[in-house]
């Protein structure tokens, strides 16, 4: 397939890489200026250069690197380190129904609904900011399969026999018990709490239902630089923040 105006690519070097949208402008990077135009018409898996000679490889962005290089980010996101392990401890996959809340940048639903398509992920916002920042990176994602809606969800949840409940919201101990009726039996709720206090509330509301395999858990990643020495990195993303799960009985 030939690349098209308009269409997002990554340019993959052993030392750089850029997210970018083609068109027929200069892109400029340290190593030179690349003329995107000329990669209009060519086939993923080509190499292009800077006018100083830099060599990059044309690669089609993943789902990642889209989250990562090509959305707006609001200040707080579950981190994928933190989304690998909800996967993992809930199965949810092909086909799921997957209610997520709030939606904030929607990097959560999106991640999500790449997993569960062609099932579903209906996200509820309230706020306005937040929403039109979702709208614009849903959009970016490609994906078909999310649904915004713009609701307050501890009033309740629409959708039922629900494959996941996945919470990050202030007062998120208010929609335990809606996530309770919207889940299928064997369903999960997931609760991202970025402190201590919330998983205590959270906890208490959901020990008052009929959930089992209840526990909360922290998910720390710690990377290794291999050099001359072999040692910890000093700096990286360690405690984001604390995931209680929870399985719905009947």
């Amino acid at each position: 397939m030939k690349i098209k105006i308009g269409e997002l690519v990554f340019l993959l070097s052993k030392d750089d890489s850029y997210l970018i949208e083609i068109n027929e402008k200069d892109f400029h990077t340290k190593n030179g200026v690349i003329n995107l135009g000329k990669i209009i018409g060519k086939k993923y898996g080509k190499k292009i250069k800077t006018h100083l000679g830099k060599e990059f490889i044309i690669v089609k962005p993943n789902l990642t690197d889209i989250l990562e290089r090509g959305i707006k980010r609001l200040p707080q996101i579950i981190t994928l380190k933190d989304l690998g392990i909800i996967l993992a401890y809930t199965g949810i996959g092909i086909g799921s129904l997957v209610v997520d809340a709030g939606t904030g940048s929607a990097y959560t639903a999106i991640f999500l609904a790449n997993y569960v398509k062609p099932g579903r992920v209906v996200t509820y916002e309230i706020d306005r900011r937040f929403i039109k920042v979702a709208k614009e990176n849903i959009k970016k994602s490609g994906l078909k399969n999310i649904k915004l809606k713009q609701k307050d969800v501890t009033k309740g949840i629409d959708e039922k026999n629900v494959d996941l409940v996945n919470l990050d919201m202030k007062n998120a101990e208010k929609v335990v018990k809606h996530a309770y009726k919207a889940l299928k039996p064997g369903g999960w709720l997931v609760v991202y709490s970025p402190n201590i206090e919330q998983v205590i509330k959270v906890q208490r509301e959901i020990k008052k239902l009929n959930f089992c395999e209840i526990k909360t858990i922290e998910n720390i990643v710690r990377e290794w630089k291999v050099e001359k020495y072999t040692r910890p990195k000093t700096l990286g993303i360690m405690h984001t923040g604390f995931l209680t799960f929870a399985r719905k009985v009947d």
